[in-house]
């Protein structure tokens, strides 16, 4: 980025619509506009309040592409702490690129992705973590989401990381001070509140690394693989769920030969679910890459719903075809440990209702531990207790709470570091150890800190944050 260009892009999706927004920024912002910009009122747009609105065209000479409104925005109070311009016109690609090529022809350079929002950040108008929620606050697809994007581009987390990291700093000025007074053997930090300090900078911390365990699951939905048996019903309830027809359904076993996947956002929780082909022994060679393909998409998955026939139990009727159900179940635990395995007999409406109360009585109440439901994807009996219980793995509390949930991976391994150096800190205060060696783990604490907010950064970390956005933005 060269400061003093000024740059212009699209803000809006490209693509035709019914307008189109084309956004610049830079000291030279407002006068290459009024180069292109004759207002309806014959005002000079130099000359203009910030903040204000001008109805008028884009013209080159006597050539007129467009009647626009335009948006002058002038430093620091802009979004990027530039001044800025922009300009609504229709949204024809045609009116889009035609404006935009003129003012390239007037001195402004294409913007690169980000660049918006990284003069917003070099300009002080977000720390680094603010300007990351902006990424995921486009890319928001879900209530969850939405709200944990909002939060942080608001400043949540960056506050709460900001307050520890001063609290921090004020005590490591006191341990650097007591370095100068060294042959005096003084101490100017209290060593009671800053132990005090410490349990509470790690407890906060260790709260923000667990939380990131919902907040990655929040940000990219809950992969659910269905799998079972061929003809078991896992397409049909895939399409319940869905309430579309999105997967092919037949009698013959062996139909879904590939995975298929589609998203439902259930109050606001993004879930994923993987069709996957039934689990057999086959010699035709496409179904077994589909059954391949099935053990690699429960390897991804977070939740594998373990899908039962319930007529084909009632053939056997007898406690040993239960337990075979038990076994199989059990091996499934066994082989994904720490996955949620939630067991589901479709098709109730084929059984009769003594061999139904006999099957709920065996996997449910005498083995409480088994997750089990009964449903009727066919006729979309029990799919709403299903989406509560798949809800229900997702702990929405903190959510609920406005609690800070972490979503960023960076920041997740920076405060993993971060728990690292004050945990020796700790270790240091408890063991007398000498400042000048303690005053060398806390310098490295407050560094992982900064990390996260931008108060210590590079040209690479910029570069591959705002290599991610889109450009306009």
């Amino acid at each position: 980025m060269i400061p003093n260009e000024t740059i212009v892009a699209l803000a809006t999706p490209s693509g035709a619509g019914a307008i189109a927004v084309i956004r610049i920024s830079g000291k030279n912002s407002i006068l290459i506009a009024s180069l292109v910009f004759q207002s309806v009122s014959g005002k000079d747009i130099t000359k203009q309040k910030t903040h204000t609105l001008h109805l008028g065209y884009v013209a080159d000479g006597p050539k007129i592409y467009d009647q626009v409104l335009l948006s002058i925005f002038k430093n620091p109070n802009s979004y990027t702490g530039e001044d800025v311009v922009e300009i609504s016109c229709h949204g024809s690609v045609f009116i889009q690129q035609q404006i935009i090529q003129l003012l390239l022809r007037k001195g402004c350079k294409m913007a690169q992705p980000g660049e918006f929002t990284l003069r917003a950040f070099l300009n002080g108008k977000l720390d680094l973590s603010q300007a990351e929620a902006v990424a995921d606050l486009i890319s928001s697809d879900n209530e969850a989401s939405h709200q944990i994007a909002m939060q942080q581009m608001r400043g949540g987390f960056s506050n709460e990381i900001a307050k520890l990291r001063e609290e921090l700093l004020n005590f490591a000025s006191l341990i650097e001070l007591e370095l100068d007074f060294a042959e005096e053997d003084v101490e100017f930090a209290d060593r009671t509140q800053f132990h005090d300090l410490l349990n509470r900078i790690e407890f906060v911390l260790k709260r923000l690394i667990d939380s990131f365990a919902v907040g990655n699951v929040i940000k990219n939905g809950i992969p659910i693989a269905i799998v079972g048996e061929p003809n078991v019903g896992k397409s049909t309830l895939l399409n319940a769920l869905l309430n579309e027809e999105r997967a092919i359904v037949s009698e013959i076993a062996g139909t879904t030969r590939d995975t298929i996947e589609d998203e439902l956002v259930i109050e606001g929780i993004g879930f994923r679910f993987i069709d996957t082909a039934g689990i057999r022994e086959t010699n035709d060679v496409v179904e077994s890459i589909g059954i391949k393909k099935t053990f690699e998409k429960i390897e991804q998955a977070q939740v594998v719903v373990f899908l039962v026939d319930s007529s084909q139990l009632s053939l056997f009727g007898s406690q040993l075809s239960v337990d075979q159900l038990k076994m199989e179940i059990e091996q499934i635990r066994n082989k994904y440990p720490h996955k949620t395995i939630l067991t589901i007999i479709n098709k109730k409406d084929l059984i009769s209702s003594d061999m139904l109360h006999m099957l709920e009585t065996q996997l449910t109440t005498e083995n409480k531990q088994l997750q089990t439901l009964f449903i009727s994807a066919k006729n979309k009996e029990g799919i709403d207790e299903l989406k509560q219980t798949l809800l229900s793995f997702v702990n929405t509390g903190a959510l609920r709470n406005n609690e800070t949930i972490i979503t960023n991976t960076r920041h997740y391994d920076s405060l993993l570091k971060a728990l690292e150096e004050i945990q020796k800190v700790k270790w240091g205060l408890e063991s007398n150890l000498s400042s000048d060696l303690m005053a060398i783990d806390i310098r490295e604490a407050l560094y992982h800190f900064g990390e996260i907010t931008g108060e210590v950064t590079n040209d690479e970390l910029l570069g591959n944050i705002f290599a991610n956005f889109c450009i306009g933005k």
